[in-house]
């Protein structure tokens, strides 16, 4: 082919608006509104889209052939959430106002959960990114963010165990939810 780029352009669009897809699909697992109390919101809904995108990202930025794949699937999130926000009927002048304020949510975080998940404490520095994060402070009661806690670990590790060829074919896999253990006390 004489211009491989322009051949694989739309194979790659259509693997990241894929995995953008799954990640979508996950977030808005019931499970999570139900069982994790998430607030079933626009904002617990973003906090849930942010988090596992986060978790992807985190996952393929340290392969060099899938730094691109990072990029797309951000810039895939922004072109989702300014779509949204023109839905939700906020106006043109407000929109660059609204997606900074949303880039900057995701950029801290992502932070958040890459030095908790980079922790070698028995979890507490991630509970407190997801009670911050996820519950606005003060989830219905410790045990649920808990549990996200050990959701977000357990998808963190799969993510880690999905060779890069896998991922590069758009097969993202997350855990189930629902088998996740309630943390009691």
């Amino acid at each position: 082919m004489i211009f491989p780029r322009f051949g694989r352009a739309p194979r790659d669009a259509d693997t990241i608006s894929a995995v953008y897809g799954m990640i979508v699909a996950q977030a808005r697992l019931p499970c999570f509104y139900r069982d994790y109390a998430v607030a079933d919101t626009v904002n617990g809904r973003f906090d849930l889209i942010v988090l596992h995108l986060a978790l992807v990202i985190e996952r393929v930025t340290p392969e060099t052939d899938l730094r691109v794949m990072g990029q797309g699937l951000f810039d895939r999130f922004c072109r989702d959430m300014d779509h949204n926000l023109r839905e939700m009927g906020v106006g043109d002048l407000k929109v660059p106002v609204e997606m900074r304020r949303m880039g900057e949510a995701f950029y801290g975080r992502a932070q958040a959960y890459r030095v908790a998940l980079g922790t070698a404490d028995t979890g507490e520095a991630l509970v407190a990114a997801v009670t911050r994060n996820i519950y606005g402070g003060s989830p219905e009661s410790p045990a649920v963010a808990g549990r996200l806690a050990a959701y977000i670990r357990a998808t963190d590790r799969d993510l880690k165990g999905q060779r890069p060829a896998e991922l590069r074919a758009g097969k993202v896999r997350f855990p189930d939810p629902a088998v996740i253990p309630a943390v009691t006390g």
